[in-house]
């Protein structure tokens, strides 16, 4: 009998572009994806947080190159690829919020998130798409979405539309990148203890919320994403595209 066998996890040869890996979750998820041999850009607005990240993932010997990109603007995305890329995996971390009743939404705020979590994400997508179409690869595009793109959130009507939006296209350009054997998910976290959410978590009413919500009783740590991006940057996930990757603790199972 011949028995099936585990495809690899690893990245050894692969290239990937990770956005907003100056902290947080994008940091986490640039640092598992080198710890599984990818050789890594780090892209993000803040140069030196990023510098200090490199160093301290070279002492590692892992392979990581630090830029300066704002995601927001389309035109260097598209200089930075064309120059680094093409890029086998990318995962979009780039992302802000401006959370506020709705009745209260001001213009420039909607705009602001806008312009990072849909269209910055939008056009990063398609860029590194084309570059890896241009150079006949395959590859594993991934964004950092939320669980609040699949539910509604208390002061999130702005966030939950920007993520809604990533949700969308996700699915519509996995249609379209298919034959050409590019991948495109998301994932999906609920709360994770990073500085974007620190205000958050501060308020006594919000975070009854939240740990009432997260089934299994703790909110997120950015190491929750690692493995979950390790799996949709590999072979692993050979098949896997169009795809929400839910690490929520079980909040949207309700």
């Amino acid at each position: 009998m011949q028995l099936p066998r585990t495809p690899p996890m690893r990245l050894d040869g692969k290239r990937a572009l990770v956005t907003g890996a100056s902290s947080g979750i994008g940091m986490a998820c640039a640092v598992a994806l080198a710890e599984y041999g990818a050789d890594v850009v780090l892209a993000a607005r803040r140069i030196n947080r990023l510098n200090e990240l490199a160093q301290a993932m070279r002492k590692e010997k892992w392979n990581a190159c630090p830029v300066e990109l704002d995601v927001a603007d389309v035109r260097a995305v598209e200089r930075v690829v064309n120059q680094q890329g093409p890029f086998d995996i990318l995962v979009n971390s780039a992302g802000l919020a401006r959370h506020g009743k709705a009745l209260e939404t001001r213009l420039e705020d909607f705009d602001t998130v806008m312009a990072v979590n849909l269209r910055g994400a939008y056009f990063l997508t398609q860029i590194v798409a084309r570059n890896l179409i241009a150079a006949g690869r395959a590859g594993s595009l991934i964004t950092i979405s939320s669980q609040m793109g699949h539910v509604g959130g208390i002061d999130r009507a702005v966030y939950c539309a920007s993520k809604f939006a990533v949700e969308g296209f996700t699915k519509a350009m996995a249609l379209e990148f298919g034959p050409f054997k590019i991948r495109v998910n998301t994932i999906c976290p609920t709360f994770i203890l990073t500085d974007l959410t620190q205000n958050t978590f501060e308020d006594p009413a919000k975070r009854v919320w939240i740990l009432d919500k997260i089934k299994l009783g703790r909110p997120g740590e950015v190491e929750d994403v690692m493995g979950g991006v390790v799996y949709l940057a590999s072979d692993a996930s050979a098949l896997v595209t169009g795809a929400s990757l839910m690490i929520d603790g079980g909040w949207t199972a309700d």
